[in-house]
């Protein structure tokens, strides 16, 4: 391959050609695919089956505390599914940003708690989770800060990543800036970890056991907003959201980043860099930022039977944009 044959080369969102998947969704902050065509997001009240025919069914947990929110869907307390993932049974994973917990749902919404704690200790703001093929769990914790938003502004490196398989729960990387999600590489020996107040990419090796090794910055130290979902596609380029900037973008594999769409508000970002740089902002200005198509831009899932079909999630919108990608996703571990 050469720079010059990558299929997103030259290629943006025509926004006159999105399309929106769903209605009435309360925080779709993380979105899974199905071969199928069924699409499941994470949601305020639970989680979202969106049926190939559009049909929706609202899974709400069940024995999880309920929370409340404002009209703009600022989080009062109780659940928050944030992350979420398939286990070979097709039950759900769910990073409870809420609850700060790693539980296990099935489909009728049963639920119940993996683990909420380590050595004694609170397992901190739980944000993403992954499965892998052999499937093992791996997951997010943003910060161990109280309140977590301390860590936006004191830029905290105390996100890691978790491990969970037959051994039980271990921490296997941490040191992280604000630690969001987390995908693996096609032979799963790479683990790339979003380092949302940092501003960048990290990678780390993976050994047979789980272990990690060699730490490294993927791409630019910068990528001139803040990283938060990000998923392959077949031929290695990264799509990455950047929220409050409010762009998606493509970080390529020789290191170039392509901007493939804007909705951002230039005057409310401004504002906000420059209350990050002194480590005063709030939870008014990064609303003020929000987008119109995805407002607080969040993640990305490529579905549809070919995998081009490109869902954008969000933590403020009621609806999935999506378009047609020039090139495949990645095929994560739930899919034949």
């Amino acid at each position: 391959m050469t720079t010059k044959d990558n299929p997103l080369r030259g290629w943006q969102v025509d926004r006159a050609q999105l399309s929106f998947h769903g209605r009435d969704l309360q925080r779709p902050e993380c979105i899974l695919a199905e071969p199928d065509g069924t699409i499941w997001a994470a949601d305020a009240r639970g989680v979202m089956r969106i049926a190939p025919d559009g049909g929706q069914t609202l899974i709400c947990q069940k024995g999880i505390g309920e929370r409340q929110l404002t009209a703009d869907n600022a989080v009062m307390g109780g659940s928050l599914p944030n992350g979420i993932a398939f286990n070979k049974s097709g039950d759900i994973f769910i990073a409870n940003f809420g609850t700060d917990a790693i539980e296990l749902m099935t489909r009728d919404g049963e639920t119940r708690t993996l683990y909420d704690s380590l050595d004694g200790q609170p397992l901190g703001k739980t944000n993403f989770v992954l499965t892998d093929r052999r499937g093992r769990i791996w997951f997010t914790v943003t910060t161990r800060q109280v309140p977590w938003t301390r860590s936006i502004n004191e830029k905290t490196a105390d996100g890691y990543v978790g491990l969970i398989d037959e051994s039980g729960l271990r921490i296997v990387a941490d040191g992280f800036v604000g630690t969001n999600e987390i995908r693996f590489d096609d032979n799963e020996e790479w683990l790339y970890v979003v380092e949302t107040n940092a501003r960048r990419i990290s990678r780390l090796r993976v050994r047979e056991n789980g272990s990690t090794y060699g730490r490294e910055i993927y791409g630019p130290s910068d990528l001139g907003g803040f990283p938060d979902g990000f998923a392959f596609d077949a031929y290695g380029n990264l799509w990455i959201t950047l929220i409050l900037t409010e762009r998606l973008i493509a970080l390529t594999p020789d290191g170039e980043v392509m901007t493939l769409l804007d909705d951002g508000n230039p005057v409310a970002l401004a504002e906000y860099e420059r209350h990050y740089a002194k480590g005063t902002t709030t939870p008014a200005l990064m609303g003020a930022c929000k987008g119109t198509l995805a407002p607080m831009m969040a993640s990305l899932t490529f579905g549809g039977p070919d995998l081009r079909t490109v869902y954008l999630g969000s933590l403020l919108g009621t609806t999935l944009p999506c378009f047609t990608a020039p090139v495949a996703g990645q095929k994560l571990a739930h899919w034949p």
